[in-house]
């Protein structure tokens, strides 16, 4: 079975900093097939850290939310991963 590199959409302007050097990691993952970076807006907490954390199950995949200061941006993922397989392999990145 071949290992075939996933797919990183970019189709916005705007990305958390730091945000798109995480997502072209995770894409080498394997059983990671597309990984899109969606809405970005605003929140009151502050998060000193950047973060990606999983949401909820989506048809195909999850739904992550990526946090870094005032900002947060959904992310979805389509994987054959089951979450806590995902889990892991985003901790890997963001390390």
């Amino acid at each position: 079975m071949k290992n075939e590199q996933g797919r990183l959409v970019l189709t916005h302007s705007t990305y958390i900093p730091g945000l798109i050097p995480i997502l072209e990691k995770l894409v080498q993952i394997e059983g990671i097939r597309t990984v899109t970076p969606a809405v970005i807006g605003s929140v009151r907490s502050h998060s000193p850290q950047l973060k990606l954390k999983i949401s909820v199950p989506i048809r195909g995949g999850f739904k992550a939310i990526a946090r870094q200061g005032k900002s947060v941006q959904e992310v979805f993922i389509l994987t054959t991963l089951e979450q806590d397989q995902l889990e892991s392999a985003i901790a890997q990145c963001l390390k």
